[in-house]
């Protein structure tokens, strides 16, 4: 199995926006931006909440059905995340622009439509959740994503992190979680055939991914003797971004 380079971002490459980020990994890079609160047109206004606005922009070609699907499901999520009520009649803007995928993700048709959405999700709700913090917005919590396949081979299964676009090309099921960090289940996202064993083994995987911290995680890869179980660390890389971020912010004092 090919090794997969570790995820990267930057934070406010984007000076004139409220709060912006980059993120690359598994072959997506996609840059967002944060705007707000600001003042709500009627139609979005809330009496009681802030309203969140996310725009998924696509690397090719204008945003059809595929991005107001993804759109849908990241509004769902940010909104668990972000204090709306204490922005009412406001309005938060996202907007998310994929700049790279992997080569064959817009010419493979082999993969159905819903197939096509999932890897792309966890880079989507990675770069939001980084712009939200450049942007200072308050939040209960911040949240970490992972795709995990289940792929069938000479009769038995096993699970795949962070599964190239063959993998899910030949995968049985595809499914994308994602955490709080307060370890709570914030999106489940499946498609495919699985038993319930399987779906275990899949929160299992996402959730030592997306949870578990530097020390522990590395005393459990010990017990684990397939590399495709283990993904990158998602809150150990994004409290070193931020860290990171605060350290260039405070070097003149």
């Amino acid at each position: 199995m090919a090794t997969t380079a570790p995820p990267d971002a930057t934070l406010s490459p984007l000076p004139r926006a409220d709060g912006s980020a980059k993120y690359s990994y598994a072959g997506y890079t996609v840059t967002a931006t944060v705007t707000g609160p600001i003042e709500a047109q009627r139609r979005d206004e809330h009496a009681y909440e802030a309203h969140v606005d996310v725009i998924v922009r696509p690397a090719a070609g204008v945003g059809g059905t595929r991005e107001r699907h993804l759109e849908s499901i990241l509004q769902s999520s940010l909104s668990q995340l972000i204090l709306v009520k204490n922005f009412p009649r406001t309005l938060i803007q996202i907007v998310l622009q994929v700049e790279a995928t992997p080569d064959n993700d817009y010419v493979n048709t082999k993969l159905v439509q819903t197939s096509l959405n999932f890897p792309i999700i966890p880079a989507l709700l990675q770069t939001a959740v980084l712009a939200l913090l450049s942007a200072a917005m308050p939040m209960r919590a911040t949240a970490t994503s992972a795709v995990v396949a289940v792929v069938s081979q000479d009769g038995t299964s096993r699970t795949v992190a962070d599964a190239s676009a063959r993998d899910i090309e030949t995968a049985q099921s595809v499914h994308v979680l994602a955490f709080t960090s307060q370890d709570e289940l914030l999106l489940a996202e499946s498609e495919g055939d699985f038993t319930v064993e399987e779906w275990d083994d899949v929160y299992e995987t996402a959730k030592r991914i997306c949870c578990q911290s530097g020390a522990s995680k590395a005393g459990i890869e010990m017990l684990v003797d397939d590399e495709s179980l283990n993904g990158p660390d998602m809150r150990q890389f994004l409290r070193s971004t931020l860290e990171t971020k605060v350290d260039a912010d405070l070097h003149w004092k």
